[in-house]
C-alpha cells in the first residue's frame, strides 16, 4: 500500500511538471477548459494571483496527490484485507 500511494505522489509531481513544461511553451494563461483543468488538477494553482516557486507547487502538489492516494488506497484495500483474513 505504501507503493502505491508513493506512485499518487508521483503522479502529483509529473503533474506540475507537464504543467510547468506546457505554461513555459506558451506565452500565456490557459483560459476555459485548460484553465478549469489546471484548477482541478494542481489545486493550488488558484493561488494565481502569488508568484509561487515551482518547486513549492511540486511538493503541495505531490502531498495534496499523496493524501487522496492514501484515501482511495485506504478504502481500496480494505476489502481486500477482509477477503484475505476469511480464507
Amino acid at each position: 500500500m505504501k507503493s502505491r500511494i508513493a506512485i499518487w505522489a508521483a503522479v502529483g509531481a509529473l503533474v506540475v511538471v507537464l504543467w510547468s513544461v506546457y505554461l513555459s511553451a506558451t506565452a500565456e494563461m490557459p483560459r476555459g477548459f485548460l484553465a478549469n483543468l489546471l484548477d482541478l488538477t494542481c489545486p493550488i494553482a488558484l493561488a494565481r494571483q502569488h508568484p509561487l516557486s515551482v518547486y513549492f507547487v511540486l511538493l503541495v502538489n505531490a502531498i495534496t496527490y499523496g493524501l487522496i492516494g492514501m484515501i482511495v488506497e485506504t478504502i481500496r484495500g480494505r476489502p481486500n484485507n477482509f477477503m484475505h483474513r476469511q480464507a
